[in-house]
């Protein structure tokens, strides 16, 4: 491979940026990529062999089959027969992140760059063509985000703690690599040095708004940021795994602009860094099991060491239940924490406490929590750069989804913190609060509801539960029952896509983080997991819908003779033996992951 592309790309500014006017040249032998700003600097990779080489424009010969616009390379992976890269074919300009443009991405493509598969034998390509069907869902991830002027992976606090000049550096070196979704299909791409392509993606939110606040503006920015250090779906990640790395695990910035003045609070979410599991079995809610593991102390000991170096001393609020499996779950994390002096517990029964609306009583939960959340404070910054405020702690909400019920808390929070960064600035009285500003409060409110929508879109496959407590509780004080229906879909949708869907997804997520990795030599994952008992399922379902219909029509007939009689018990057995098997090898019959194990 050759690396001669160079990397310098800095602005007059000293600020490294990316190619954001990109071309895609198809040829019979290969594909060439290139800027379309001068002095053109590009790559071309064989459609053969998948090799990658720089070029300059004056050594193109031949003319293209096909030319079309894109906006970006999200990187390359080998599969089976070969390489596979991944390029930008739309995107949507959502907003800015302290002045640089940030994009949405709306379609991927991945180009296959391999000829190999005509000679692979019969098993080697039924592989294949399942990785690229997991591919196919890579191209539709949801909640993908960049910018080709800024890393958005850095908050605002660690952004001025690091060194001066690197923002000189490129992009994927000033990033951090927790949540840079595409860390592992970039690497080809770094150790050719191509840097002025090289665009490390953020999966999370992106979202923001302008207030009118007493004639003055003030911009709000909220952006969360998904980790990949445990990726996965809701039902296939859970927990933390041996290192510490909790599921769905998300650092949410709250970024305030005003006069110049620029302030942030971050909070965290993450699954209760255990080891368990929910595995999913056709019932609607799965039981939770506890996994007994010597390790479990250095779990928690690892997952909460990690956010004592970031982020400083944290206040652990666990929302879920106190009874039942949630309450068993919860007690095992309460006396983990206990061993941390550095780390507060608070446990809150968010559905015996504020049930389905009663919102205002998070007040219970902030009254418990309010002196350490004013001490730990938020990063603030004057329009010179001077640092006037540093946050020195971080609230970790938890559910057991890490979903709605943490959405709703952090959202409160959220708004307390927004007040006093507001009156500090002078903006309010100290009588006032954000809520005082009806209109501007339904935005703000509005920005935390699509914010949890499309997390729990990135892990459970819908959106967010109690989003209308988020979004309009503030103008109606309860849940509405537009809200209450879009709920009730919801939960449907996702028992659907946790018992049926997940399992091809979870293994999509763990093929493109690189948790699982192509060995063409190695023996077939699939026959080794025998994912052909999915199959089962067409033929469980027609005896029971088969089952049912013909009892409902002979048990009509029943009275009229005994042959009839007959046949509706034969039918109903069948009915009730086909029921008791499917309950009975639920696990059997769901979508399950064949390339990575749960830990």
């Amino acid at each position: 491979m050759e690396s001669s592309l160079s990397s310098s790309s800095s602005s007059s500014s000293g600020r490294f940026k990316l190619c954001d006017q990109l071309e895609l040249q198809e040829f019979q032998d290969k594909y060439i990529i290139r800027s379309l700003d001068p002095p053109n600097p590009g790559f071309s990779i064989c459609r053969r062999h998948g090799n990658i080489e720089s070029f300059h424009a004056e050594t193109i010969s031949g003319s293209p089959s096909k030319i079309s616009k894109i906006y970006g390379v999200a990187g390359t992976i080998r599969l089976i027969a070969g390489t596979y890269i991944l390029v930008i074919t739309s995107r949507k300009e959502v907003g800015f992140f302290l002045g640089f443009p940030v994009f949405k991405i709306m379609s991927m493509k991945f180009l296959s760059c391999n000829e190999a598969l005509i000679t692979f034998a019969s098993q080697e390509k039924r592989d294949e063509a399942y990785l690229m069907n997991l591919l196919r869902i890579v191209e539709s991830t949801p909640g993908l985000y960049y910018s080709y002027e800024t890393d958005i992976t850095l908050n605002l606090q660690r952004r001025y703690k690091l060194a001066e000049g690197w923002t000189a550096k490129p992009l994927w070196k000033q990033a951090d690599p927790r949540f840079v979704w595409n860390r592992n299909l970039l690497e080809e791409l770094i150790e050719c040095k191509l840097d002025q392509f090289i665009l490390p993606l953020l999966q999370g939110s992106f979202g923001a708004a302008k207030l009118k606040l007493k004639e003055k503006s003030a911009t709000i920015t909220l952006v969360s940021r998904r980790c990949t250090r445990r990726l996965g779906t809701r039902m296939w990640r859970r927990g933390a795994n041996l290192d510490g790395d909790a599921a769905n695990f998300i650092e949410t910035e709250q970024l305030l602009e005003l006069e110049g003045l620029k302030s942030s609070l971050l909070q965290v979410r993450g699954s209760i860094p255990l080891l368990w599991e929910q595995i999913v079995d056709l019932s609607y809610k799965p039981r939770l099991r506890i996994i007994n593991h010597e390790q479990t102390s250095k779990v928690v000991e690892r997952h909460f060491h990690d956010l004592l170096q970031r982020y400083g001393n944290t206040v652990a609020v666990d929302l879920t239940d106190n009874h039942g499996d949630e309450g068993q779950l919860s007690a095992a994390y309460a006396a983990e924490t206990e061993k941390f002096s550095n780390v507060r517990y608070v446990s809150f029964d968010f559905h015996h406490i504020c049930g389905s609306s009663n919102f205002e009583n998070l007040k219970i939960l902030y009254d418990q929590i309010s002196e350490e959340f004013r001490d730990q404070g938020y990063f603030m910054i004057d329009e010179e750069g001077n640092i006037l405020k540093e946050q020195i702690g971080i609230v970790r909400s938890n559910c057991i989804d890490c979903l709605d019920r943490t959405n709703v808390c952090q959202s409160y929070l959220a708004q307390k913190s927004l007040t006093e960064q507001l009156q500090r600035i002078g903006v309010l009285s100290s009588g006032e609060c954000i809520s005082t500003f009806t209109e501007e409060n339904i935005k703000f409110r509005t920005l935390w509801a699509e914010q949890g929508d499309e997390i729990s879109l990135e892990y459970a496959g819908t959106h967010a539960l109690k989003g209308d407590l988020v979004s309009v509780i503030c103008r109606y004080g309860k849940q509405t029952f537009g809200g209450i229906i879009k709920d009730g879909i919801s939960a449907v949708s996702r028992y659907y896509l946790n018992n049926f869907q997940d399992g091809i997804r979870q293994d999509a997520l763990d093929l493109v983080s690189g948790h699982y990795s192509v060995n063409r030599n190695g023996p077939s994952p699939f026959q080794l997991n025998g994912f052909e008992s999915l199959s089962y399922l067409p033929v469980a379902s027609a005896l029971v819908i088969g089952g049912l219909t013909l009892s409902s029509i002979t048990i009509q007939q029943a009275g009229r003779n005994a042959q009839q009689y007959l046949s509706t018990v034969i039918w109903a057995g069948v009915t009730a033996g086909a029921l008791a098997i499917v309950k009975t090898n639920g696990r059997q019959f769901c979508s399950r992951p064949r390339l990575c194990g749960l830990l």
